[in-house]
């Protein structure tokens, strides 16, 4: 069957084997372990929308986050988030738009969700607590626009605080509610049953108490709401805890993941020098849709010509622009001008990003913003269905971790809230349509001893890797790849695994299990997979920019990339038939069996 015959809502294909895991990291046997009947890891806007929906159908929640509640990336999202809320603005209208900035790779299906339940999903979130910022007169949402977006359909809070406020509403309804949670920890690898399906996680929890070293939460249903992989590369928007451990998770599963080369680098990202490294602040696309202008050393407006809407082309058409102007003039930087916005509209509708650039002693009010170009977000990731659901049975994904085809080749600005938003619910529907069922027993695995068996599992990295893959992929797959840099890349880090193996097999020695190594062993694993993506797409679409491919094909290339890990470490690359959205292929296995109200009680 080709892709075009396969529908989103396609029930599991029959006699499919079950996928098993084919790898997992090397870790302590769990100490410890909890029951719940969903575990969401991860607690952005897609992690406690779900878990807020289950726990509201009588579901118990356990929720899994890596640093603190509030401390993912949702809370750094500055612009807004993307709805037709406005008067004369309609979802067919923001679906357009969508469609454009996906440049040929949306799913029409996954975006029509996006556009026409985001209105009442937006409202919904309101009644949960988020304030939005509105007239004081009228009460009426105040809405902006973004790069990409022909009407204004941003809704901000705080002026640039939008994911502080949406992240505060939701930490807050979540401790309302009561749901257990466990903080500062690290999700390590996917608990199976017999018959291959998801049925819990083991994690790292990084503190002392009942809870704490390597341990178990069982749960018939796992969400991945894990955020990004955004230091993968030296300078990113993203926060230290965005080190791709979703998608390596999934890898290690058996999961498919899908277009991990369409990673945006988001054009204004304050500059702070050649050497900087690490999370960077974000100066946002916001600024822009007010009336900011991007500019070169000498004051030239150089957007200008290049797209109808200059300075608000979609995001990786500006990242070009900017790319191209600093190669031109072997500049480092150009600049974003808002001098003409005046005091009080800095203080009042950007205060963060004002507070930001003064704090690295530039003022916004005297001078332009230096900015260039730096990795934002990953519009690939693990593949899913219009439920969630990935081709492991149980194991669900949402956010940015997810490939649900909304974003296609490049996202959409202000659309990844709203994409957490829409389909967390739609996960959440689909887990309480059926009462929950006591996870079945994990079959043996990695876990069961503190040593697993070299083939079962990869060696760690020492934790110092992890600057060196940075660079790697800042250097041979940032924002402009070619062949060259790309095989360059691939081959440093097939060398970086290659001696961890080679010094495990022959000395039996590796890294000692921990956070750091760890997280260098998951960057290594997204960023082999990206490299090859890369290298495969023999085009420049979207934010996949190949200096010696610079044209679109899209009848070689108006296709989907899927990579499964396998058996070994090495990565099986293929493209699906056409530009439709394939559902995960999954096995057929029996559904977990509810439990009666006599089964649930401890």
């Amino acid at each position: 069957m080709t892709p075009d015959a396969i529908r989103h809502d396609e029930p599991p294909r029959p006699g499919a084997p079950a996928p098993a895991s084919v790898a997992a990291l090397r870790a302590p046997a769990p100490g410890w372990a909890t029951e719940a009947d969903v575990v969401v890891v991860g607690s952005g806007v897609a992690g406690l929308t779900v878990a807020l929906r289950c726990a509201a159908a009588g579901a118990k929640v356990t929720v899994v986050t890596k640093a603190r509640l509030d401390d993912g990336s949702t809370r750094w999202a500055q612009g807004g988030i993307a709805a037709a809320l406005g008067e004369g603005d309609t979802p067919e209208q923001h679906l357009d738009d969508t469609l454009v900035a996906g440049a040929g790779l949306c799913d029409e299906q996954a975006v029509r969700a996006l556009v026409t339940e985001g209105p009442d999903a937006v409202r919904r979130l309101i009644a949960t607590g988020a304030r939005f910022d509105a007239d004081e007169s009228t009460g009426e949402i105040l809405l902006t626009r973004e790069g990409g977006h022909h009407r204004s359909r941003i809704a901000h809070a705080g002026g640039d605080a939008t994911g502080a406020e949406i992240s505060r509403a939701l930490v807050d309804a979540v401790r309302a509610a009561g749901i257990d949670t466990v903080e500062n920890a690290l999700v390590l690898d996917l608990l199976k049953d017999a018959s291959g399906r998801a049925s819990g996680v083991t994690l790292h929890v990084m503190g002392e108490g009942q809870r704490d070293g390597v341990g178990a939460v069982r749960a018939a249903a796992v969400v991945l709401a894990t955020g990004g992989m955004g230091q993968v590369f030296a300078a990113t928007t993203n926060p230290a805890v965005s080190t791709g451990d979703g998608v390596a998770l999934a890898l290690r599963a058996g999961a498919e993941i899908s277009d991990l080369e369409f990673v945006q680098f988001h054009p204004t990202v304050l500059w702070l020098g050649p050497e900087a490294e690490g999370q960077q602040p974000l100066v946002s696309e916001a600024v822009r849709g007010e009336g900011a202008h991007l500019v070169d050393a000498d004051g030239v407006r150089f957007m200008r010509g290049q797209h109808e809407l200059a300075e608000l082309a979609p995001r990786d058409i500006v990242a070009k622009g900017i790319l191209r102007r600093m190669l031109e003039q072997g500049a480092e930087h150009m600049y974003l001008d808002a001098r003409h916005f005046g005091a009080r509209m800095w203080e009042r509708r950007f205060p963060t990003i004002l507070a930001a650039c003064r704090a690295h002693g530039i003022d916004p009010l005297t001078e332009p913003i230096p900015v260039a170009p730096a990795a934002h977000y990953a519009s690939g990731g693990v593949r899913t269905d219009l439920r969630g659901r990935t081709s492991v049975p149980g194991l669900y994904a949402c956010g940015e971790v997810a490939c649900t085809g909304v974003h296609g080749a490049n996202r959409l600005a202000s659309n990844s809230l709203l994409e957490g938003l829409v389909f967390a619910e739609r996960i959440a529907a689909d887990i309480t349509a059926v009462p929950a069922a006591p996870p079945e027993p994990t079959v043996s695995g990695p876990h069961a001893s503190a040593r697993p068996a070299a083939d079962t599992a990869s060696p760690l990295l020492p934790s110092e890797a992890r600057y060196a893959i940075q660079r790697i992929m800042t250097t041979g797959a940032g924002v402009i790849r070619s062949a060259e840099s790309l095989a360059r890349a691939a081959e440093r880090l097939d060398r970086i695994r290659d001696e961890a193996a080679d010094e495990l097999r022959r000395d039996g020695k590796t890294a000692e299990p921990g956070v750091e190594t760890w997280e260098a062993t998951n960057l290594l694993l997204v960023a082999r997979v990206l490299v090859a993506a890369a290298l495969r797409r023999e085009e420049t679409r979207g934010c996949h920019w190949r200096e010696d491919r610079p044209e679109r094909d899209d009848v070689a290339w108006r296709r989907h990339l899927l990579v499964t890990l396998r058996p070994g470490g090495s990565l099986d690359v293929r493209t699906t038939d056409s530009a439709s959205f394939p559902v995960p292929a999954r096995p057929a296995v029996a559904p977990p069996t509810p439990r009666t109200e006599t089964e649930s009680q401890p």
